[in-house]
């Protein structure tokens, strides 16, 4: 009885732990592209950067767009990708 309840624990965490895995970016720090390569890919994408910070793995930017749009950005810091949409992280903020 112990032994099933012990699978079965470990069974109910895996989808907790998977989705906790998909909030932040998972890249190991020597991976990770510098904060220079940051600011490269905003001036080229001709963003005004504000703010560059790192939160769950990830680098976060606040941006002004070339319209004067306002932009918060989540960006895998190994390959600068988007790593979710616009303000998914605005609940831990």
């Amino acid at each position: 009885m112990r032994k099933t309840l012990t699978t079965l624990a470990f069974l109910l965490a895996l989808p907790a732990s998977a989705a906790s895995a998909d909030d932040g970016c998972a890249a190991p720090m020597a991976e990770w592209q510098p904060r220079e390569a940051v600011q490269r890919l905003a001036t080229r994408e001709g963003w005004r950067l504000d703010r560059l910070r790192v939160h769950d793995g990830c680098y976060v930017i606040d941006a002004t767009g070339p319209t004067g749009a306002r932009l918060r950005l989540r960006l895998d810091p190994a390959t600068l990708a988007l790593a979710a949409p616009d303000g998914a992280d605005d609940h831990d903020e």
